[in-house]
C-alpha cells in the first residue's frame, strides 16, 4: 500500500503501525496529491491511504483522478483525515474512495480497515456509522437524477443495489431476499460490473444519483 499525507510525522506513524501487520506492506509515501498519483503509476500497490488537505492537488481531487485512470483501476483509496463532516465523506465517496476514516481511529481499526477495503468492501469510520450511509450520500450537492443508468440492471439487481445503499452486507442482503450468501455476492458483483463501479462504496453513490434510493431510506 501507499501513504499520502503532507505531515511527515503522520506518514512515519502510519508506516510503522501498518508495517507491523504481517499481511500489509507499505511500498511508498507522498506528501501531496500529485505526488501520490505519480507514485501510484510508478509503484504497484493495492491500496492508498490518502489525506484530504494537502498542498496543490488535494486528496479528493487526487482520488478523482485515480478513479478515472484506467491504468490505476486496481488501486483502492481510503481517505484518512481529521475532518469527518458529512460533505467530506460524500465527496470522498463520489470521487472514487473506497473508505473513509478519521485520524483518531484506533490502530487495530485502521489495520482492519485496510483489510476490509483490500477485499472490495466499502468502509466508513466507526464515527460515521452505517446508519448514516444513506444520509451522507443524500446530502451531497444537488445533481440531475440519471435513472436511465439503471436500465442495464435486472429487477433483482435493482433490489440488491438498493440494499447495498442502506449499508447491508452480502449476508444481510441474502437474508432479506431469501438468497444464499454466494448468490447475493454474485448479484453484487454483476451489479458493480454493469454500472462500472469500482466497489460497494461506488454502488452507494450510484443508488442515490439515479434516484433509486432517497436520503434516509432504510431497508425493509
Amino acid at each position: 500500500m501507499l501513504l499520502a499525507d503532507d505531515q511527515a510525522l503522520l506518514r512515519a506513524g502510519f508506516r510503522v503501525l501498518l508495517g507491523a501487520a504481517p499481511d500489509v506492506e507499505v511500498v511508498g509515501e507522498a506528501a501531496d496529491g500529485q505526488a501520490a498519483i505519480d507514485l501510484a503509476h510508478s509503484v504497484g500497490a493495492d491500496l492508498l491511504l490518502m489525506d484530504i488537505r494537502m498542498p496543490g492537488v488535494d486528496g479528493i481531487e487526487a482520488t478523482r483522478r485515480i478513479a478515472a485512470d484506467p491504468a490505476l483501476a486496481g488501486l483502492r483509496v481510503v481517505i484518512v483525515t481529521t475532518f469527518d463532516a458529512d460533505e467530506y465523506v460524500f465527496e470522498a465517496l463520489r470521487a472514487g474512495a473506497s473508505g473513509f476514516l478519521v485520524k483518531d481511529t484506533e490502530p487495530e481499526d485502521l489495520i482492519d480497515a485496510v483489510r476490509v477495503v483490500a477485499r472490495g468492501d466499502a468502509l466508513l469510520s466507526p464515527s460515521v456509522t452505517r446508519r448514516l450511509i444513506a444520509n451522507i450520500a443524500g446530502r451531497g450537492p444537488n445533481r440531475p437524477v440519471d435513472a436511465a443508468r439503471l436500465s442495464v440492471l435486472t429487477e433483482r439487481e435493482r433490489e440488491v443495489l438498493s440494499l447495498v445503499a442502506t449499508g447491508m452486507t452480502n449476508e444481510e442482503i441474502a437474508a432479506a431476499l431469501y438468497l444464499s450468501p454466494l448468490t447475493a455476492k454474485t448479484h453484487v458483483s454483476r451489479t458493480m460490473g454493469k454500472l462500472g463501479a469500482r466497489d460497494r462504496a461506488q454502488l452507494v453513490v450510484v443508488a442515490y444519483e439515479t434516484g433509486l434510493v432517497r436520503p434516509g431510506s432504510k431497508a425493509g
